[in-house]
């Protein structure tokens, strides 16, 4: 099963021919273990990592850091599920210690679009007692997928 989970983060489009080959199963064994992991819940989904240098220069990403004041009986559990049906939040996690407790990460248009999320909307939810907000200037890699392009090294070309 991990080792399922492992190939399709690589890969989520790897067809179940391929992934049986390397696992020693045959394609059909192979869909089936697929289909069991999507029904029991440990495949949520699937996604496309985009270059936004080469798709959409001006989207603009953020991480923000809530300081939060729990809620009764609930936890941080109410505030995060409010946070998290924004369509401008790419993921809520929450953190073990430290400055903060809750990690928003944000997508928009840009600047003026993050700051009036987090101004308009994040800061005004009863509970949130203050917002850090970090831009991310430039991504490299991830969810283990390198973004970062390699750019041809000119100064040994003669």
């Amino acid at each position: 099963m991990k080792d399922i989970v492992k190939i399709l983060q690589q890969n989520a489009r790897i067809s179940n021919a391929e992934l049986g080959e390397i696992l020693g199963i045959s394609a059909e064994a192979a869909a089936a273990e697929i289909e069991k992991l999507e029904k029991s819940g440990v495949i949520k989904g699937y996604s496309v990592i985009v270059d936004d240098d080469l798709y959409d220069k001006s989207t603009v990403y953020a991480t923000i850091e809530l300081k939060v004041t729990p809620q009764r009986d609930c936890g941080f559990d109410d505030i995060a599920k409010t946070i998290m049906m924004y369509d401008e939040v790419e993921s809520v996690s929450l953190m073990s210690s430290g400055a903060y407790d809750l990690a928003v990460e944000v997508k928009g248009n840009d600047l003026k679009d993050v700051a009036f999320f987090v101004s308009e909307r994040l800061a005004t939810i009863d509970g949130i007692l203050s917002t850090s907000t970090h831009f991310i200037l430039k991504k490299y890699k991830e969810k283990g997928i390198f973004i970062d392009r390699e750019e041809p090294d000119e100064r040994g070309l003669g």
